[in-house]
């Protein structure tokens, strides 16, 4: 027997054990960094001490309205200030923070009301049409509003709601928070985009989060007090845990509530921006920006880019403009990013432009709060490192999701085998780096949103005229991904795309809305499945130019 064999008296106590949170972050920095300012909305700056102060007046008005611990309030919001308070303040009450996609249709906003039951709805004034008409459509109880608005962006609130600065007004700003006192109670409940038909609840924990957070700043190697734009949607994994992960280094949150060259690139000369993530279309945006909208500035940025892999040409044509961008990879299953292309600098400084971009452009190697992250063969066990062998990404680590929400069907067969299942397709290099070569193949990413075809193809099989529909992605030089759809049409009906779209637009977000009609025969196996590889290679090899 060990001489460690008896731990009489070594329990855990609350002087040697508290639950990991994100929530902790902000109350540190509010003490360490209490005169730095910690978010700039246009021209308002606010300071730790301020910010904490806010975050607190919102939890008390939330809990003055009846929010209670386990409750769901809702955001449908771009990336202001109020949004970056409430990924704070919701959880400060014991809430599950749940961000809604501001791109998304009545119909799915709808769904993901009902289905997570929010209590309260946070609501950007230009969204208000959006979140009321989805409202309407609720058989249950509605979420009550509170009107977020920003007259200094034009848009002034309309005064049929509570407004976000007057319900603060009214608030607390010595309201005590509610730390979870069990790191795996619930903190975030985020929506997919339906790549399966419906969307799915993703629950994270308060354990995940914080750890992510961590990584992040590790992996990153953010330093102390960096400035930070606030592109990526704090609707997509929480903004990948970014606005959760600033405090810790007293770091500048710039909100971003319009995604353009010109605005990012004076945002960037403007503010002395030093870090950001993006999906690969916004570098391509701006690549590709007018003379008139680039502005000078004389450091280099950092990017962290995500949502499809970038192409090397991408990544060779930003780097000279001052970016020094790291692909990462993960889903809204693993609270956003778990792998990154580490560069290793003293094996591959050296190497010819055209390989050094083509190793940039891996899906890369886990980040260190996960336990595993390989490529799998059907049977679970890990593939050969040799570039060729493709199987799916299997994950285990403490940024899994807790599960599905009100799905335990779905979460069970995410969790066979005791790894998370991506549905990814990729191979493993001889260093160990993965690569991803294809995704759950009915998943289109556009602008980094994931569209699920077969929403597409249930709205399409609703047109009169239509006997069988297929959505596929084609490659587009602007998204990366669009939808295109297949039809086979009624005997003796005709169609022509144009209407077929305008069908589309008028049931589905425009993002989601195919951007090309082919009508055509669909090949099918012998049992009736349709062949969508052929459609995609059809599309690739301009066969249905």
């Amino acid at each position: 027997m060990g001489w460690m064999a008896d731990e009489t008296g070594l329990q855990r106590r609350r002087a040697n054990h508290v639950a990991l949170t994100p929530l902790s972050h902000l109350r540190r920095g509010a003490d360490l960094f209490a005169d730095r300012t910690a978010i700039i909305q246009g021209t308002r700056r606010t300071t730790y001490r301020d910010y904490h102060a806010r975050v607190s007046r919102l939890a008390s008005a939330l809990i003055a309205i009846g929010v209670q611990p386990g409750d769901v309030v809702a955001t449908l919001l771009p990336n202001v200030q109020a949004h970056a308070e409430a990924h704070f303040a919701i959880p400060a009450t014991g809430a599950v923070i749940n961000s809604i996609n501001t791109r998304l249709e009545r119909e799915t906003v709808a769904y993901i009301l009902d289905h997570g039951g929010a209590k309260v709805i946070l609501v950007d004034t230009a969204l208000l049409a959006l979140a009321e008409a989805a409202i309407a459509t609720l058989s249950g109880p509605a979420p009550r509003i509170i009107e977020v608005a920003d007259p200094e962006a034009g848009v002034p609130a309309t005064g049929r709601y509570r407004e976000y600065e007057a319900v603060l007004g009214a608030a607390d700003p010595d309201q005590p928070w509610l730390m979870p006192t069990d790191e795996w109670e619930s903190l975030a409940l985020n929506y997919t985009s339906g790549t399966t038909g419906r969307p799915k609840g993703v629950v994270y924990h308060h354990r995940g989060a914080y750890l992510m957070t961590l990584a992040t700043l590790a992996t990153w190697q953010v330093p102390h007090f960096p400035v930070f734009l606030g592109i990526v949607p704090l609707f997509h994994c929480n903004g990948w845990g970014h606005v959760w992960m600033l405090p810790m280094v007293g770091g500048t949150y710039v909100c971003c509530r319009e995604v353009s060259a010109a605005h990012i690139y004076g945002t960037i000369a403007g503010h002395g921006i030093t870090h950001m993530g993006s999906a690969p279309i916004v570098l391509n945006m701006l690549v590709n920006a007018a003379p008139g909208d680039r502005r000078d500035f004389a450091h280099r940025i950092r990017v962290l880019t995500a949502g499809a892999p970038p192409a090397a040409a991408t990544l060779a044509a930003i780097e000279p403009l001052g970016f020094d961008v790291m692909q990462v990879y993960g889903l809204t299953e693993t609270y956003g990013h778990i792998t990154h292309t580490l560069w290793q600098g003293d094996l591959w400084d050296d190497h010819p432009d055209e390989d050094r971009y083509a190793i940039k452009a891996r899906t890369g190697v886990s980040f260190p709060m996960m336990d595993q992250v390989y490529v799998a063969a059907p049977s679970g066990e890990p593939l050969p490192h040799d570039a060729a062998s493709t199987g799916e990404i299997l994950i285990r680590g403490n940024c899994v999701m807790k599960g599905y929400y009100r799905d335990p069907a779905a979460t069970e067969v995410a969790f066979s085998g005791d790894m998370f299942h991506s549905g990814d397709l990729a191979v493993t290099h001889d260093d160990g780096y993965i690569r991803v070569v294809d995704r759950a193949k009915d998943i289109i990413i556009s602008g980094g949103e994931n569209i699920s075809s077969v929403e597409i193809e249930g709205v399409l099989m609703r047109h009169p005229s239509v006997s069988l529909a297929a959505v596929v992605a084609m490659p587009d030089d602007k998204w990366g991904e669009v939808p295109c759809a297949f039809l086979e049409l009624k005997p003796g009906h005709i169609a022509d795309a144009a209407e077929v779209i305008a069908f589309c637009h008028s049931h589905l977000a425009g993002f989601k809305t195919p951007k090309k009609v082919v009508f055509a025969t669909l090949p099918k196996t012998a049992t009736g499945k349709i062949q969508k590889f052929e459609l995609r290679q059809g599309l690739r090899t301009g066969g249905f130019a």
